[in-house]
């Protein structure tokens, strides 16, 4: 995406992406910005991206699917990643402007990116951002109650600012599946 080289290809993919939702019921599809280029700026990329999604986002519409653009951490698992934090990731959206491109807010990657995550998340859906949430603990990618971070709270925040929408949990269980999925429920039980 942030290389206008890549929209045509990336316009197709979607337009393929969308019929597999479709045949799946998906109605979110995660896209992500790509990789530094040499030579381009941080702001380059990011309005090539902003280009780059203004033109698949009718293909999306058409289909009812949302594209739901990840911001990534470039500390730990992303390095080199040309879209971090919340400030950039909501400037792309709000500058699409269109109703199927929003934001998978990834909370791992935000706690390593910038902390703050219940005032980060409360910008973000200020912002009309976010359509999807993926949790995992730091450090480790584990699941909740392995790490840092206290997802109770989070959770909180989360009924506080009305979301109704899916969170998916994307980490390394540190035994089994079901003990990550029974975490979840615990850091859920509030």
């Amino acid at each position: 995406l942030n290389e206008p080289k890549n929209h045509g290809a990336f316009v197709e993919k979607v337009g393929q992406g969308c019929e597999a939702a479709k045949a799946l019921r998906c109605k979110l599809m995660t896209v992500v910005a790509g990789d530094d280029v040499p030579g381009i700026s941080q702001e380059q990329m990011h309005a090539n991206v902003i280009e780059g999604l203004k033109k698949a986002a009718p293909v999306a519409e058409r289909h009812g699917v949302t594209l739901i653009l990840e911001p990534m951490n470039v500390r730990v698992d992303h390095k080199g990643h040309c879209l971090y934090g919340s400030a950039p990731a909501i400037r792309i959206v709000k500058a699409v402007g269109s109703r199927a491109v929003k934001l998978n807010w990834d909370l791992y990657h935000m706690h390593i990116t910038e902390g703050d995550l219940c005032g980060h998340l409360r910008e973000g859906f200020a912002a009309d951002a976010i359509a999807y949430l993926q949790v995992a603990d730091h450090p480790g990618r584990n699941e909740p109650g392995t790490g840092e971070l206290r997802y109770t709270r989070v959770f909180q925040e989360l009924k506080a600012l009305k979301y109704t929408g899916y969170v998916g949990l994307e980490c390394v269980p540190k035994t089994t599946a079901e003990a990550a999925a029974q975490a979840v429920y615990a850091a859920d039980n509030w």
